[in-house]
């Protein structure tokens, strides 16, 4: 599953160390070698013209410095390079380095989208002594925006509620997920999700884990539930199939083990 590395150390503030790793994103995109899919070298990214000025901090890992920088969106790769998604990295490279990135680009796409207040439209600065963004003149802060969602597995016995997401980026049966609402706790929103999505209403839920999930902010917080009643009546806007599975129906093929989605339903599989 992906999740942050042993011994990775989160910093707020640049390091001065001449041992540094920059990771280049363009839009959602990071930047690696065409061939074995590594990391330019910073040497690298020096003499191609790549600004790393305005890089923004990662933290240590391994023993190098990381830090995180956006190309112009009109910009080429280097010569031998090219701009790739995370999600097709998914068991190609490295689950760790894959979460760096992941981390790494969420910072980028923070400080992308708040370069402006959202309240004055000033100028933003970064703010010192934390991860923020100060509003040059009203002094408004902006934080990396994460957005929690909630997931779960539903239980009927040896039975498991699996649904196709009309709006997913891949057709595959997995766990119900949704957003949080304002105002909602993670509980709350499991029972409005099933009851929306599905037509079901659930108990018993218990907590299996989280895991960040940068497509491009959320947090997703896994749970199980036991079937309490309802008949599965689906929201076509949302889900395009729902149904129990059991023992004997042939389970979804996991593609990856990186998502918690992938973990959840391996750990509770009939």
């Amino acid at each position: 599953m992906l999740q942050t590395p042993a011994g990775f150390l989160p910093l707020i503030k640049p390091a001065t160390t001449a041992d540094k790793q920059t990771l280049v994103f363009h839009k959602d995109r990071l930047l690696l070698r065409e061939e074995g899919l590594a990391l330019p070298h910073q040497s690298e990214l020096i003499a191609a013209g790549i600004e790393v000025e305005g890089a923004l901090p990662i933290g240590f890992w391994e023993g190098r410095y990381w830090q995180v920088a956006q190309a112009q969106h009109d910009s080429p790769p280097m010569p031998g390079h090219a701009y790739i998604g995370l999600r097709a990295l998914f068991g190609v490279v490295d689950n760790g380095l894959l979460s760096v990135a992941g981390r790494a680009y969420q910072i980028a796409e923070w400080a992308r989208t708040h370069r402006f207040c959202g309240a004055c439209a000033s100028p933003m600065e970064l703010a010192a002594g934390e991860r923020a963004m100060r509003c040059t003149s009203c002094g408004h802060l902006a934080y990396p925006r994460i957005s929690p969602a909630m997931m779960v597995l539903i239980k009927k016995g040896n039975q498991r509620l699996l649904a196709a997401h009309a709006n997913a980026p891949y057709k595959r049966y997995t766990a119900l997920a949704g957003f949080l609402e304002a105002g909602e706790s993670v509980e709350e929103a499991v029972h409005r999700e099933v009851f929306e999505e599905v037509g079901l209403r659930v108990h018993n839920l218990k907590y299996f884990g989280s895991q960040s999930w940068p497509f491009p902010h959320s947090l997703m917080i896994a749970f199980t539930a036991d079937y309490l009643d309802g008949e599965i009546v689906t929201d076509p806007n949302e889900i395009s199939d729902a149904r129990w599975f059991g023992p004997e129906d042939e389970w979804p093929t996991l593609s990856h083990t990186v998502s918690i989605a992938s973990e959840l339903l391996a750990a509770h599989r009939p």
